[in-house]
């Protein structure tokens, strides 16, 4: 991986936690029912053409739009305040790199106090921001029953596998951010060269970001992780993704990575869902592995992974 200049860099400008996304949808109805009754997650209406989703006393951490591209719309990262937000500003623009500051309207529609506008090396929409709008006052209602939560907190809503032409540029754009990892894997293809993904990490969460070459698919996003607490409801999500037909890319297993229990389910537009727990914190120094500890064995093919 190429690394990218960190001259003047003061780490507490860093992202801190993948903290929203946005997702364009055909189906609202489809996506209101896989989120909530199979993932458990609290759906909240409000937005034009769409909903929200909330897993812990965030106001939302996902935002469902129609939009025919059935793709990811856009990604939150998290700085701890308007100061880290200036300092990101000012790193960005020593590094060249195009962003605006959102407007008080861009704020209003994301709940938060301020954020920067960009777009990452693949296209994707990206946006820093700082002070999102925790109520406090309204407990999380979970869209069916959980024995425990989601894990977000300070290690952030979950992680994010993106589709990414140019790995080294993507490498180089994430550590600007703030960001660090590397190669974890090393997966022999027949024919073929290796397959190495980069996965990076801001917090404790063992990673946030990943990519790799030969992950290209037709989405811009190949798929997004979310952690349950407790392996019951990990559990029972996998018994209603098998009750309702919907297709199992990989089986249930533990990656050795992040050392997470966890499954890979079809979403209505076509891309994929991980849940997941137990993933363990970020590991001192770099590890690499030619495999995970059992399972995910790949059930439906097609899906990019």
């Amino acid at each position: 991986m190429q690394s990218s200049n960190n001259a003047q860099v003061d780490p507490a400008d860093n992202v801190t936690e993948l903290g929203y996304v946005g997702i364009g949808v055909s189906d609202l109805a489809a996506w209101r029912e896989y989120a909530t009754a199979i993932a458990g997650m609290e759906a909240r209406d409000g937005t034009a053409g769409g909903f929200q989703l909330r897993l812990d006393t965030w106001h939302h951490r996902i935002d469902i739009r129609h939009d025919t591209a059935d793709d990811i719309r856009h990604v939150g990262w998290r700085v701890r305040d308007q100061d880290a937000l200036d300092g990101m500003a000012q790193r960005l623009e020593r590094a060249g790199m195009a962003f605006r500051r959102g407007t008080e309207e861009d704020c209003q529609e994301r709940h938060v106090l301020g954020l920067l506008k960009l777009a990452d090396p693949a296209g994707i929409d990206t946006e820093i921001f700082f002070g999102p709008e925790i109520e406090n006052h309204r407990p999380f209602h979970p869209g069916r029953p959980l024995h425990g939560k989601f894990l977000t907190g300070e290690h952030g809503l979950g992680h994010c596998f993106l589709s990414q032409p140019d790995p080294d540029a993507a490498y180089a754009f994430y550590k600007l951010l703030g960001m660090r990892g590397g190669v974890e894997y090393i997966f022999d293809v027949p024919g073929g060269p290796p397959k190495k993904p980069v996965f990076m990490h801001c917090n404790r969460r063992q990673h946030t970001v990943s990519f790799g070459r030969g992950y290209q698919g037709k989405k811009r996003v190949n798929h997004l992780m979310f952690e349950y607490t407790s392996l019951d409801d990990l559990g029972r999500a996998l018994d209603l993704v098998q009750e309702k037909g919907i297709p199992i890319v990989r089986r249930l297993g533990r990656h050795s990575n992040d050392g997470a229990v966890s499954f890979y389910f079809a979403n209505p537009s076509g891309w994929v869902w991980e849940l997941g727990w137990n993933g363990r914190d970020v590991p001192a120094q770099a590890e690499h592995y030619r495999g995970d500890y059992y399972g995910h064995q790949t059930d439906a093919k097609g899906f990019g992974l």
